[in-house]
């Protein structure tokens, strides 16, 4: 199912960075008193009523322009970059200061969001304090009807806003059950690193252009590969920088696209420069979609331009550096030789058909047992961790939920060794196991 994308626009010093914060219920971005402190864009994953989105918070339109030729005039300027945060957006949040009222720019960013013909959700924000709601007559002349008062800092009106923005959203409708031809492949990886020579070496032809150039593939890229008797999707993206270092405009939505393509995506092949070793880039990007719960496979490209004599070590390296991903497999290739294409296919779909798989609660249940009686978790004062239940979510692969006598009892280290414990009996090579630890509630409560 695709996420909705919500932009939440205005000008500098408004509050959208505190906004985002706000609703993604942790300090995202940074905030500070000073105009057009948000020099990078900020995404945020957050779930309002069941309902899943991707926040992007848009920086300050009016305040640092300096990137822009001098003799555009400054409305066209305004323009350009509010035209290019709502053409990802399914809706608009259009957030104003209530302290300053409504000002020119106001009106001119509202002017623009509504020839994009996107919803918008007009927020009025710091609005904390009492006797302020005579205020928020002034801006219903944005024309962008009825004002919401709220406080991002002091989290006044958050349900309210969240509410209407939603009611905006175009209906969300499960994606179909995936068949056994339509397994999706995302090629995700930091610029440069041979994605599209991948994807053109998986097709057998020139699908997508290859350049020396870093970040030559703008938009994320759909095509379809024939294997065997099967058809997969692969999803080819541009490069994911790192955050400091994603630009404005077309960097920072290609960056978009490469994101809801982890989204969109069964297995995400993440591809990694050999000749580079491991970098944060790469770091951020396998965080990224272990966080989201994807399935993934590490392809190390370029690995005919390591020297045999350090192959050993480099590879060492690779899986020290990511060894939260010990579950994982690692493929070296070459894309551009076609050394070790054909295991690229093969390995995902197997790892796809395992992250499939449906396990019974009595199996999983007598497996849990077994891990707590050869190693009984640790007593928190006069009290014990007592799992009553455990079972397979119905709707997230990968996913077990456990009953507990109290889920403060659940310390990190016991997690990991019953994670450890369903691998080893269950597999799920490729793909990260989540433990979500409910408190039992007894049927006979309360009698």
């Amino acid at each position: 199912m695709a996420k909705s994308v919500i932009a939440i626009a205005g000008r500098a010093n408004v509050g959208k960075s505190t906004l985002l914060n706000r609703l993604a219920g942790k300090r995202l971005a940074v905030v500070a008193d000073l105009p057009g402190t948000t020099r990078d864009r900020v995404l945020a994953s957050v779930t309002w009523q069941g309902r899943e989105m991707t926040l992007i918070d848009t920086g300050g339109y009016l305040s640092d322009f300096s990137f822009q030729p001098a003799e555009i005039p400054l409305q066209q300027k305004v323009a350009h970059q509010i035209e290019r945060a709502v053409s990802q957006a399914d809706a608009i949040i259009f957030l104003v200061d209530g302290k300053e009222g409504v000002i020119a720019a106001d009106e001119e960013i509202a002017e623009i969001l509504r020839r994009a013909g996107k919803p918008i959700t007009l927020a009025v924000n710091k609005m904390d304090a009492r006797g302020k709601e005579n205020q928020i007559a002034d801006f219903y002349r944005l024309g962008l009807g009825q004002p919401i008062p709220v406080s991002a800092y002091h989290n006044l009106g958050m349900d309210r806003l969240m509410e209407t923005v939603v009611a905006l959203l175009p209906e969300q409708f499960g994606e179909p059950s995936p068949g056994l031809q339509d397994m999706k492949l995302a090629i995700v990886g930091k610029p440069n690193a041979g994605k599209s020579t991948l994807l053109n070496a998986l097709l057998g032809e020139e699908r997508a252009i290859v350049d020396e150039v870093p970040g030559t593939t703008r938009d994320s890229l759909d095509a379809v590969v024939r294997w065997v008797d099967k058809e997969v999707l692969l999803i080819d993206t541009a490069g994911i920088k790192r955050r400091g270092r994603v630009g404005r405009g077309v960097e920072y939505y290609s960056l978009l696209r490469s994101l809801q393509a982890i989204d969109r995506c069964d297995v995400a092949l993440l591809l990694i420069d050999a000749t580079e070793f491991v970098t944060a880039q790469d770091m951020h990007i396998a965080n990224y979609i272990v966080e989201v719960g994807k399935s993934i496979v590490v392809v190390v490209n370029k690995w005919d331009l390591v020297p045999a004599t350090q192959k050993k070590e480099i590879q060492a390296f690779i899986l020290w550096r990511f060894k939260f991903l010990s579950y994982v497999p690692f493929l070296y290739v070459s894309a551009k030789k076609g050394t070790g294409i054909s295991r690229i296919l093969p390995g995902a779909w197997a790892i796809w058909q395992q992250s499939r798989k449906r396990l019974s609660q009595r199996v999983i249940e007598r497996v849990i047992k077994q891990a707590v009686d050869e190693s009984h978790p640790v007593a928190k004062g006069m009290r014990r961790l007592r799992i009553v239940k455990a079972y397979q979510d119905e709707t997230s692969l990968a996913t077990f939920i456990l009953s507990v006598n109290d889920p403060q009892l659940v310390y990190p280290s016991y997690q990991r060794y019953l994670e450890k414990r369903l691998r080893r009996k269950f597999g799920f090579r490729g793909s990260p196991l989540r433990l979500i630890f409910n408190k039992y509630k007894s049927k006979n409560r309360g009698n």
